[in-house]
């Protein structure tokens, strides 16, 4: 039996993992993908990489800031841009009125996830199915490409509230009280559409900024140049984010390369680069749970039963990142305290990088 199982190998559940792996508990982390960080995602494609998910860190926190400084000293991260220009439908492309670094990985935005793995025990590839508890106090998982069950004392669900909600219901009132669920079912998020797509290497002119923001854009949200973050890139790639509503209409999409494809002619008309509208090569990515929109107020979310289960993710507070890491933080200390009453000091989790 295992003390903890994390499900989710983002930001929060890697964090999470860390500092309760550092203090001393056995720590399991499971996550349905292929590899970790969430949406600090890095497609690798046609020779280069490309971040679809988050782009870049924009640190306003004491923590987040320390943990940037700390990846800017390993060269994992660097400063990118310190302007992202912005475009409105009534005014041209303007220089931002506040400039501040925008930090990326040249190694693409899942080095940051990477960087807090070592010494964990992660399984890849394993989503979990069931939750059920068992007559000898401990949680029970089952994982669906092998039908194996995996115990433990204690459970962090480190992902979306609703994919939390939807994991948890099936155990009923009778083991969560209907407030938690309740309280799971009001978080609420922004989806997006992300399309990446690469250009010739000959393609002129090449814009002379890094990232746009789009406001009040009722297809586009955002455009990275993002081969500018690669070093010796050998040819132009961005990534297009949509607004949320464009995203909810398209959202069941079977094929989105046609939904890509509007979204590069609205870009290139936007900013009058036609060769923006004919790419080399397009993939396109749904974000169904890309930003909440209506978080939930606190640091992490406890059901409140004998057995120990917290939630925690960005959407405890909002603010991405930075409250990943800090609901990441929060949730270890309620699982702790519900457990063993070891030492936690709040980071923990940096102790992996000394």
């Amino acid at each position: 039996m295992t003390d903890i199982v994390v499900i989710g190998a983002g930001i929060a559940g890697l964090v999470c993992a860390q500092e309760l792996s550092q203090a001393g508990y056995s720590v399991l982390v499971v996550e349905k993908s292929r590899g970790l960080g969430g949406r600090l995602a890095t497609r690798r494609l046609h020779g280069t990489c490309a971040d679809h998910g988050a782009c870049y860190l924009n640190p306003k926190g004491e923590l987040l800031g320390r943990f940037v400084e700390i990846l800017r000293s390993r060269h994992i991260l660097e400063v990118w841009t310190e302007e992202v220009y912005e475009l409105t439908a009534d005014a041209p492309l303007s220089e931002p009125k506040n400039r501040s670094p925008r930090y990326v990985a040249p190694g693409g935005m899942s080095a940051i996830a990477k960087s807090l793995a070592p010494g964990l025990e992660i399984l890849l590839n394993q989503r979990v199915v069931g939750i059920t508890s068992t007559p000898e106090d401990s949680w029970r998982l089952t994982l669906e490409s092998s039908n194996e069950e995996l115990t433990a004392k204690a459970l962090v669900v480190a992902i979306p509230a609703p994919q939390a909600e939807m994991l948890l219901a099936p155990l009923g009132e009778s083991v969560l009280d209907a407030v938690f669920l309740d309280n799971l079912r009001s978080v609420e998020f922004y989806p997006s559409i992300s399309a990446i797509a690469g250009y010739p290497p000959t393609s002129q002119p090449l814009p002379q900024w890094k990232a746009v923001t789009f406001v009040d854009d009722a297809d586009l949200a955002w455009i990275g140049l993002d081969s500018s973050k690669r070093p010796n890139p050998q040819q132009p790639h961005f990534v297009v984010q949509s607004s949320a509503d464009f995203a909810q209409h398209h959202l069941e999409s079977q094929d989105l390369q046609p939904v890509g494809q509007y979204m590069l002619q609205r870009v290139a008309e936007s900013l009058s680069l036609p060769w923006l509208n004919t790419p080399e090569w397009m993939q396109v990515h749904r974000w169904r749970y890309a930003f909440p929109s209506r978080p939930w107020h606190e640091a992490f979310l406890s059901t409140g039963t004998p057995l120990p289960l917290v939630c925690c993710g960005d959407w405890c507070g909002g603010n991405l990142v930075e409250s990943a890491m800090l609901s990441g933080l929060a949730a270890a200390n309620e699982i702790n305290h519900q457990l063993h009453h070891l030492t936690l000091d709040n980071v923990n989790f940096l102790n992996v990088f000394t």
